[in-house]
């Protein structure tokens, strides 16, 4: 990362979309900086990405003005020169908040007031820091000396995605105020608690509990939010929403939108796939001569792994079957459809790269209620940032009301938008379609169904979202997500991935074309884990059948029950029954939609309901 031309730091590739994407804080070792917008990256060295299902649905969110995914830049090596031009490679930062404390005075400025100074280290990027000229100690009775000045801990955020500095003049003075003194920040007990925080002006003596600026006393004395947006440098007006107080590094202050694919052939055969996937670069080529020079730039850049292995003749024949049946671009904006249908089908392609499925016999004792099982050899999921909220997650905040505001990735429209890849493995289980339609016409499961969606319904209108009961998205979504939280917990102990790295991808689409009802568990790490086969090799009947037997078996009872097995989601306007952290809940990072939507009694009979069970005997 780079604030100019000044290197402060690195992060994973993987993490600018997750972590510390455009708008996010980055806490680095001496500094906190923010990432900036997208129209200030150097385009051209981020390197393209095809899915084009994927960006079909990126476009249908955010306009068809957007051409493209791309990787973040990188370099490719920690031991350049910190001289070279390589070094200077990467995202552009700038220093936020502006305002910094000495640690030795506890002086509070902003940075660029002329009182520090950023002393840059090349060789050391994380040791690059500020500091404050001159300090002479809070009493002002100790030798001269430059001392180290931190970010201050305290920010303002709104659920309009806005983030600002947080108003220390108009804090500590209780509104707007002549009085331009220097201000102090000390502490006056042992804790750290906001209640022994405290800021003072050196000029009038004013002095301020920092315990004021949050909860019902942080809306009587904070301003109202300036709009304003420090990734893209901007203000945005009118903005009616109140700012809160939130402290540097919490979780909250920056939460991605993002959506994801997985590459499925939807051609006849690989090849096929590869010239439709990669149409923006054959679609050009008018003669078998072109197509040598094309493959070679294509193995150099990495812009579309797998075509290097067939023969040019081969993809010339391709290239003329494509352009003869006009140019069918993918349009799909609807991302676990066409996947399905891939899944589903008896004998799915297994020449392309980036998918190659084998099916397997079903677990002993679970024929009756699952169809298939497919074990995923190799599968890639391609990943993209659409925004960001701030202070709420944006799970589920569809509709009218006061739910977080998706704020932008760049000033103007954007015509990209940064993406990631990883590859993988997983298993895919295809569960009865009869078996699960007259376990959802059962009475006792409705009535379970609707608790659920009388929980959904009040979290939804404490949030004043509207109409409360959409989004909701049904027993058959709930059943399948629990199981895959209690097979993934299983499948964590056994096959030594890290918990984090496995994921899951359910499929419970109710409609015309046709019911899902399956899902997929696997690795889609950017490190070594999910490549390694352990995954794959649990998928097999004879270790599947042992691992359902076992998930289904440790989730009746709950170390927390009765408590877990009681809870009501109606009482306390949540998104989940009987499900907790000893149980059913999941890294986030594994889960689609945050632990929510979540019932160990639509799996498992438990103490409280032994009735709704899809699997009622084990």
């Amino acid at each position: 990362m780079a604030s100019e031309k000044t290197h402060v730091g690195s992060v994973r590739p993987s993490q600018l979309l997750w972590t510390y994407g455009p708008g996010a804080l980055v806490d680095l070792p001496n500094l906190s900086v923010v990432t900036s917008g997208i129209d200030v990256w150097e385009k051209d060295r981020c390197q393209p990405v095809i899915e084009n299902r994927l960006l079909a649905a990126v476009q249908k969110a955010l306009g068809s003005q957007v051409e493209s995914l791309r990787m973040p830049p990188f370099s490719k090596s920690d031991s350049v020169d910190p001289f070279s031009a390589e070094a200077n490679v990467g995202v552009p930062v700038r220093p936020f908040p502006r305002w910094l404390r000495c640690v030795k005075c506890g002086l509070l400025s902003p940075y660029d007031s002329g009182l520090f100074e950023l002393k840059e280290n090349r060789y050391r990027p994380e040791a690059t820091r500020f500091v404050h000229q001159g300090c002479r100690g809070s009493k002002g009775d100790q030798p001269a000396r430059d001392a180290d000045a931190v970010p201050a801990r305290f920010l303002l955020a709104c659920k309009n995605g806005h983030l600002d500095d947080f108003p220390w003049q108009w804090f500590v003075h209780s509104g707007p105020s002549d009085c331009k003194g220097t201000l102090r920040f000390f502490e006056s007990g042992a804790s750290l608690q906001t209640e022994n925080l405290w800021v003072k002006c050196d000029t009038c003596g004013a002095a301020r509990n920092m315990a004021h600026a949050f909860g019902q006393l942080g809306k009587e004395n904070l301003p109202g939010c300036r709009g304003r947006h420090p990734h893209l440098d901007q203000f945005e007006p009118d903005c009616d929403v109140e700012p809160r107080a939130v402290l540097l590094g919490s979780t909250n202050s920056w939460f991605p939108v993002s959506l994801s694919a997985l590459a499925i052939p939807q051609a006849k055969d690989g090849l096929a796939q590869l010239v439709e996937d990669g149409w923006s670069f054959f679609g050009e080529i008018e003669s078998p001569e072109d197509v040598p020079l094309t493959i070679k730039l294509l193995k150099k850049t990495g812009s579309l792994p797998g075509i290097d292995q067939y023969s040019a003749e081969a993809i010339w024949v391709a290239i003329e079957a494509y352009r003869s049946r006009g140019d069918e671009s993918v349009t799909e904006a609807d991302i676990k459809g066409p996947e399905w249908r891939v899944l589903i089908v008896p004998s799915p392609v297994n020449d392309y790269p980036h998918f190659m499925s084998e099916a397997v016999a079903v677990p002993n004792g679970f024929q009756s209620k699952i169809a298939r099982v497919l074990l995923l050899n190799r599968l890639r999921e391609v990943n993209a940032l659409l925004g960001f909220t701030r202070v709420e997650a944006p799970d589920d905040s569809g509709g009218s009301g006061s739910g977080p505001v998706q704020a932008p990735l760049s000033r103007a429209k954007p015509d990209w938008v940064p993406a990631n890849q990883v590859h993988g493995e997983g298993i895919f289980i295809q569960f009865d379609e009869q078996s699960i339609a007259e376990w959802e016409q059962s009475s006792e499961v409705q009535a379970t169904d609707v608790s659920l969606r009388g929980g959904h319904k009040g979290w939804r209108n404490s949030r004043h979202l509207s109409p409360p009961e959409d989004n909701y998205p049904g027993a058959r979504y709930v059943m399948l997500h629990t199981l895959a939280h209690l097979l993934i917990r299983e499948l964590a102990l056994e096959c030594g991935y890290n918990a984090a790295s496995i994921r899951e991808r359910i499929y419970a689409e109710v409609n015309e074309e046709g019911n899902q009802c399956g899902f997929i568990i696997y690795t889609a790490a950017a490190d070594s884990d999910g490549t390694l086969g352990g995954l794959v090799e649990l998928g097999k009947p004879e270790n599947l059948e042992r691992l359902l037997v076992q998930a289904l078996r440790r989730a009746r009872i709950c170390s927390s029950d009765p408590l877990c097995a009681e809870h009501d989601p109606q009482k306390d306007r949540s998104l989940h029954a009987a499900a907790c952290h000893a149980c059913s809940f999941v890294a986030e990072t594994s889960c689609e939609r945050g632990n929510r939507y979540l019932d160990r009694a639509m799996v498992v009979s438990t103490f409280e309901n032994a009735k709704a069970a899809f699997f009622p005997d084990i």
